[in-house]
């Protein structure tokens, strides 16, 4: 019985479907896929060794048990499914006859958890050959050695293969980012650098201008009224308001032609400063009231320089607090020092990744959030969900070619929180939706995904937090929805 794409829904507690043995009968089990090939001396002991077995509606065994025995179906009807949170979802239902599962990697012995790994069930009443695990994986060895290697190998290969890919996933997803955050991290480093440069330059300008006053024949009340000038020229700085470009200009004119009626040589240059300090002309003429005419240059340019510093500093302090904004982003991202299974916000997780991959989404993508800050902190592994947040947002992007809206909702769904990554790209074509989760499956172009994004997200979400992921897609709009339980006992650290 293998594995498809799965619906959830609801099932109601069964009771256990009353169990007959029955006598095996060899010449029927020849008619089994599994078994045509077989010799009569090993049907008659596949017969004295396992038996057949008539199973009333209801379950066969439940995901988890040890798996004891491997069923094949003779006839009848039966259902696989998974639990995921609190669903039961549903992955098969056939009545094909030769179908098999259970305790069919037993060969494989303690070197794999034996036990079932989903459930089955059967709608009416259904006849199976039984085979205890223990007499299935000794037949293994003696009959099929060769095939036994090939499935060994194959199985193990495989695992291996994934993990090793799905590391490469990791790291390659894990450079993209340290690409971008070194560039996020270059900008504002640089701007303090410059910003601090440039303060070293007007505070020593600052020094000789003062010179220049405390030379003036002034009385103590007049110099105290220039101090307290600047102190309020300062404070402007703080409160002044963000012009647009035009206004700027226009106010920079209006400037400009003050200082020249009033004989400051090169006043173009003081005007934009100040104008970015929200000073006018009415201050200028407050200035001009206090120190005079004789004086006008040397206290404009004093409190030009008074004014630059204090906005060199304001840079200086914005640069320096977006780096620490983006280290407490890596550091909230990466989970570092922090223990793999614990209790969050799941709008800190998200926002923390939009914050890393800032650089690789774009200035073409918009970002609109719809976050339900009144939603429960839950218990997570965090550095994981971030790696979900990382898969889901970077296939967002590439399916919008960096141009579109990435949308990001939160919402609360029954006992579930609902996270919704969402984007304008193209679509998913609806006859491949039911293979995007699969292992190794990608529509980009050779070279450029490995097939393991969307399987790895829905290992960590369905597999590690008893979650689900699923997909609605058109085009125009694409939606990954993510549902993790509210809450759940804390469990064994584990790979996904």
């Amino acid at each position: 019985m293998t594995q498809s794409v799965s619906q959830p829904g609801q099932s109601q507690p069964e009771q256990e479907g009353a169990h007959m043995a029955m006598q095996c009968d060899p010449a029927e089990l020849r008619t089994l896929f599994l078994f045509e090939k077989l010799t009569d001396d090993q049907l008659s002991r596949l017969c004295s060794e396992g038996h057949a077995e008539l199973i009333e509606p209801g379950p066969v065994f439940r995901e988890g048990d040890p798996a004891d025995c491997l069923y094949v179906l003779i006839e009848g009807t039966v259902v696989l499914s998974r639990k995921v949170g609190d669903d039961e979802v549903e992955i098969s239902r056939t009545s094909q006859r030769g179908v098999y599962s259970g305790a069919y990697q037993a060969y494989l012995g303690n070197r794999v958890p034996q036990v079932y790994p989903n459930s089955l069930r059967v709608t009416e009443p259904s006849r199976f050959y039984v085979l205890g695990a223990a007499c299935f994986a000794q037949i293994m060895h003696e009959w099929f050695p060769m095939a036994e290697h090939l499935l060994e190998g194959l199985f193990f290969g495989g695992q291996r293969t994934r993990e090793a890919i799905g590391q490469r996933e990791r790291l390659l997803a894990l450079g993209s980012l340290t690409a971008g955050m070194t560039h996020e991290l270059n900008n504002p480093a640089a701007a303090a650098v410059r910003a601090t440069a440039l303060l070293r330059e007007r505070v020593a300008g600052m020094r000789g201008k003062l010179r220049l006053l405390a030379a003036g024949k002034y009385e103590r009340a007049s110099l105290d009224a220039i101090i307290d000038l600047q102190m309020r020229a300062v404070e402007k700085v703080s409160k002044a308001p963000k012009l647009d470009p035009l206004e700027a200009s226009d106010r920079e004119d209006e400037l400009s032609d003050w200082l020249d009626d009033h004989g400051i040589s090169d006043g173009w240059q003081l005007a934009p400063t100040f104008v970015q300090a929200g000073l006018d002309a009415q201050w200028l003429d407050q200035v001009l009231d206090m120190v005079g005419t004789d004086m006008l240059e040397p206290t404009l340019r004093w409190l030009n320089y008074t004014v630059e510093t204090e906005l060199l500093m304001n840079e200086i302090e914005d640069a320096t607090t977006r780096i620490t904004t983006l280290v407490g982003a890596a550091k909230q991202y990466s989970q570092l020092d922090r223990a793999p299974f614990q209790v969050v916000d799941v709008h800190d997780l998200l926002d923390s990744t939009l914050l890393m991959m800032s650089a690789k989404i774009g200035s073409g993508v918009k970002i609109v959030k719809h976050y339900d800050r009144s939603l429960p902190k839950i218990p997570a592994f965090a550095a994981e969900l971030n790696q979900v947040w990382t898969n889901l947002i970077d296939n967002a992007v590439a399916a919008m070619g960096g141009n579109g809206t990435l949308t990001i909702r939160t919402v609360r769904d029954g006992d579930q929180v609902l996270v919704e990554v969402g984007d304008t790209g193209t679509g998913i074509p609806a006859d491949i939706q039911k293979r995007i989760f699969e292992p190794f499956f990608t529509t980009k172009p050779v070279g450029e995904g490995t097939g393991l994004g969307l399987d790895i997200a829905w290992r960590i979400v369905v597999n590690k937090h008893h979650g689900d992921l699923k997909v609605e897609s058109k085009p125009g709009d694409t939606r990954f929805q993510v549902r993790l339980p509210l809450q759940q006992a804390p469990p064994e650290a584990q790979e996904a």
